[in-house]
């Protein structure tokens, strides 16, 4: 039996139902029946085929959200080629590396993201790359045009390989705490689970409209919302990528008639400022879903007393851990201000002490979580995967308690992550690339409130010999080797970091001593 569930499922909206309902749009732009998918899908599916792509081998995807990303991902899930998702607002070098950790077999690029592949070429052997026109910039000689994938005749399922629940659907890079990106493994089970577990929590049918203003390379632009809403019949709808206005994405919430919307907790703090947004909201929206970071008390208040007709849920998880484990639902919202809620359908979350015992009630440990969409581990990292994946349990990282009811709460990043606009920063990641600076001897990341993007990173550095403090120079040196949010947005000079013993950067005390001095506005 092919397991290959989301495309099954597809599949099977054809006869079932209306093949002419919208199952995907980009934005107020373009949009894809149930039909038009599946038909597009296939003819990609014999296009990468034409290629010589086949089950395992891996097909790197550089795109903004685009009308063309999803059936262009199901074509490779069809086969069995696994899509390596990669974050667009990444450097160069951060490209290279993942498109070599993942052995990338052949690459789709956004034309205006093209320069983006240069150091990667000079490396590896990507084979061969396509260019996906989103601008007038030309496309090199090295590089083919996209459209030489569109006229392929549609592959007949029979004759895609058998798929099971336990091979690797996509892989989805996260950054890690050595600051070296992680390639998470979502398998097709993982899928079919994560997906099932959002139709029972949120209901999904086929009056669904899910729309995610967020990018589709993430597990919360793609996996969350837009999956269960296809399997369900109903719609997902993505938003274009760059420049985010909140204006823009009422219009669009407005026009798709959005049932469902996902937010980054930014997102959400800007809708709320909105005036009048009451009366400008579509009633058709049933619920707010807002992820990321720990909601403040006063949106929810503000927004309750706002929408009492609207569901507010908060959500918590990571990529590797199944993307969402908790919610904290609209009637528990009084109740429990600071909690992040209860697990989903399936999932389970447990807090474990130094010692490796259970946590009692209130006392802070470790969050560790399990589910069926947990991944079962990162592309080509035994040794990480041994100490994060234990007996079916992912271990987050995360610091957090829970209360005698069950309600799960945040303490603190055990890996001093910086969560800003909806995006993970890891310090160790950013200090990398600051103490290759011939200015910098030392350097320590933290993070600092944000009226807008909540956190925000601040370099305390130490500076070799007579060098002075130059925040534009490391700025922009920064940039030129990482994505522009992890480029820190303050620079303190310092000359000595409070230490353990052991010799290590007492960051609680750097957090006490500078955060201070950034309030929101």
């Amino acid at each position: 039996m092919n397991f290959n569930w989301v495309l099954d499922t597809i599949d099977r909206q054809i006869p079932a139902g209306d093949p002419d309902k919208t199952a995907v749009r980009f934005d107020l732009e373009a949009s894809l029946s149930y039909a038009e998918l599946r038909e597009l899908s296939l003819r990609y599916a014999t296009a990468l085929r034409g290629l010589g792509l086949g089950k395992g081998d891996r097909l790197g995807l550089i795109l903004y959200n685009d009308v063309e990303y999803i059936p262009l991902y199901l074509a490779a899930s069809r086969l069995g080629v696994v899509p390596v998702r990669i974050n667009f607002r990444l450097a160069p070098p951060e490209v290279a590396f993942i498109l070599e950790d993942s052995g990338a077999d052949a690459l789709v690029v956004h034309s205006s993201l093209v320069e983006k592949v240069g150091p990667a070429r000079e490396q590896l052997d990507l084979g061969r790359v396509f260019v996906l026109r989103d601008s007038e910039d030309p496309i090199p000689d090295w590089a083919e045009d996209f459209d030489a994938l569109r006229g392929a005749a549609p592959l007949d399922p029979a004759d895609a390989p058998e798929v099971g629940p336990d091979d690797p659907l996509t892989l989805a890079y996260t950054s890690g705490t050595t600051g070296n990106p992680k390639g998470a493994i979502w398998t097709h089970g993982n899928t079919m689970s994560f997906g099932t577990m959002q139709c029972i929590k949120w209901q999904f049918s086929r009056d669904t409209v899910a729309l995610v203003p967020g990018p589709v390379y993430h597990a919360g632009g793609f996996e969350t919302m837009i999956v269960p809403a296809l399997v369900a019949g109903g719609t997902g709808v993505c938003i274009r990528s760059g420049g985010f206005s909140v204006e823009h994405l009422v219009d669009v919430i407005n026009e798709v008639g959005a049932t469902e919307v996902l937010l980054f907790s930014f997102m959400f703090y800007e809708l709320l400022r909105l005036p009048n947004i009451e009366q400008r909201l579509s009633p058709t929206v049933k619920r707010l879903l807002v992820g990321g970071d720990t909601v403040f008390p006063w949106a929810f208040e503000d927004c309750s007393k706002r929408f009492p007709d609207i569901g507010l849920y908060q959500l918590y998880g990571l990529t590797e851990g199944g993307a969402i484990t908790t919610t904290l639902d609209p009637q528990d919202l009084s109740s429990q201000p600071n909690s992040i809620g209860r697990p989903m359908p399936f999932a389970e979350a447990q807090v474990v002490t130094g010692e490796g015992a259970l946590a009692a009630p209130d006392e802070v440990g470790e969050i560790w979580v399990r589910s069926p969409a947990v991944s079962p581990g990162y592309w080509q990292r035994p040794e990480v995967n041994e100490k994060t994946f234990v007996d079916g349990w992912c271990r987050t990282g995360d610091l957090g308690s829970v209360n005698a009811d069950g309600y799960l709460s945040l303490a603190g990043r055990a890996k001093d992550m910086i969560r800003s606009g909806g995006e993970n920063i890891y310090p160790a990641e950013v200090e990398k690339v600051l103490t290759k600076h011939e200015a910098v001897s030392d350097a320590a990341v933290i993070g600092v409130p944000h009226e807008r993007f909540n956190e925000v990173g601040c370099a305390i550095v130490i500076l070799k010999g007579d060098a002075e403090l130059d925040t534009d120079a490391l700025a922009l040196y920064c940039r030129e080797h990482m994505a522009g949010y992890k480029v820190p947005k303050h620079f303190i000079q310092v000359e000595e970091f409070p230490r353990t013993p052991s010799g290590k950067v007492m960051k609680f005390v750097l957090r006490e001593q500078y955060a201070g001095s950034f309030t929101v506005a």
